[in-house]
């Protein structure tokens, strides 16, 4: 059984930082894509940041110059270092990890940002 742990939300001033962590464990051989995903209220899920097997990465134009997505292949783990946070980056953030057979999502981990 696969499980995905994530970690690291919190309230936070703006302008601050908080760093996500998701580490996989169970029968997961093969790692594709990682990716962080979140959820405002009342908002679709939107794709924050992902990187590939290769390293490759790519972000939303809300985040790029601020969030920092990288992964420890030996470790199966993602994390997401976000800076400079704002008010408008509050939602509950989500790990996604592609696998050849099936896609993991991790459980959320709520990051607030007051103003």
């Amino acid at each position: 059984q696969v499980q995905l742990v994530e970690s690291g939300g919190g309230l936070v001033q703006a302008g601050g930082s908080l760093r996500l962590s998701c580490a996989a464990s169970g029968r997961i051989y093969s790692i594709n894509t990682m990716d962080w995903y979140r959820q405002a209220p009342g908002k679709q899920r939107e794709l924050v940041a992902r990187i590939t097997s290769g390293g490759s990465t790519n972000y939303a134009d809300s985040v790029k110059g601020r969030f920092t997505i990288s992964r420890d292949n030996a470790k199966k783990t993602v994390y997401l270092q976000m800076n400079s946070l704002k008010p408008e980056d509050t939602a509950v953030y989500y790990c996604n990890v592609d696998t050849p057979l099936h896609a993991y999502w991790g459980q959320g981990t709520q990051v607030t940002v007051s103003s």
